[in-house]
């Protein structure tokens, strides 16, 4: 049994299809069924049929498909961390959603890396129903982002951080101030970051519920973007509460009052069980619900606006 052998056939069950694992691998559909058919003699199991709905794959097959994941995630693993011992840095692999990303990861990575010396930290960002999957194949280390309504046993989860999302314009803007109702803020024009177009999360959920037309969102790279154009009076945006303080304070937003304009969201970290932890995603699990944790994410630098072209947006519904 080899590593190719099981990169192949991992493939196959995630994909469905050996097709689509053939193109996924950039190779041909004869070395897939070659290398399956290898496991297949090895392991005396069909392991998986064809039928008009797909494969049916057979309970051993299941378990090959759960120990292949795992087997090559220690592979890569240990490929790492025997790399790192030979330069005498360690690195920290992150999945975060793109709000915290944004938002709160800048300032808590800057702290938390601050701290070691020998220590790289990786920062991918990616949809929270792709973390438990990410976890379990050792792509990351530790996932971040919108609590989980559950989670797999076999993972540690540990809410860390509430924060408010709330709907701002430009002090000019008709809605600035105002208490409206759903109907005149389906007709605004809303200017999103790109959190908006993802799943699982507090902004989709809030754009979903007050029925906000894809006709009337433009979703721009940043949340950082969106804000740079509602100040100019473009629209109406939803921003964390904390990224906004300064600019509410100071009056360069102001706050729409009305039924959903308002809403808590929740972070948390999930990881793999403590046995299973690389040091490092230990070591963050439980600096994160520190004090000093809690300002540097709420404190931190976030995404600077100027890296942003705010006047450019990206569309993700059409």
């Amino acid at each position: 049994m080899t590593p190719t052998q099981l990169k192949a056939f991992a493939c196959v069950v995630r994909l469905g299809s050996v097709k689509a694992a053939a193109e996924q691998l950039s190779v041909s559909e004869a070395a897939v069924s070659m290398h399956v058919g290898q496991l297949r003699r090895e392991l005396e199991d069909k392991l998986f049929t064809r039928t008009s709905s797909g494969l049916a794959f057979t309970p051993g097959g299941l378990r090959l498909a759960s120990r292949a994941v795992e087997i090559l995630g220690l592979q890569d693993r240990t490929v790492r961390e025997v790399s790192q011992a030979g330069t005498g840095r360690r690195l920290l692999r992150i999945a975060a959603s793109s709000l915290f990303a944004e938002h709160a990861a800048p300032g808590l990575i800057e702290l938390f890396a601050g701290r070691a010396d020998d220590l790289d930290v990786e920062l991918s960002v990616r949809p929270a129903s792709q973390f438990a999957a990410l976890l379990a194949g050792r792509t990351v280390d530790i996932a971040i982002g919108p609590a989980p309504r559950s989670t797999p046993d076999a993972l540690l989860h540990k809410p860390f951080l509430n924060y408010d999302v709330v709907a701002v314009a430009d002090p000019d803007h008709p809605m600035a101030g105002r208490t409206v109702t759903a109907a005149q803020a389906r007709d605004q024009t809303w200017l999103l970051g790109p959190s908006a177009a993802g799943e699982g999360d507090v902004v989709p959920e809030m754009v979903r519920k007050l029925g906000i037309p894809e006709s009337h969102q433009r979703i721009f790279q940043s949340d950082a973007g969106a804000l740079e154009e509602t100040k100019r009076g473009s629209g109406v945006a939803l921003a964390v509460r904390f990224a906004v303080a300064a600019d509410l304070s100071a009056g360069r937003l102001v706050g729409v009052k009305g039924p959903g304009m308002r809403a808590q969201g929740h972070w948390a970290a999930t990881t793999l069980p403590s046995h299973s932890q690389v040091p490092a995603a230990a070591e963050l699990l439980r600096f994160i619900t520190t004090p000093r944790a809690t300002q540097a994410m709420v404190h931190g630098s976030g995404a600077k606006p100027g890296r942003f072209r705010p006047s450019v947006h990206v569309t993700l519904w059409s």
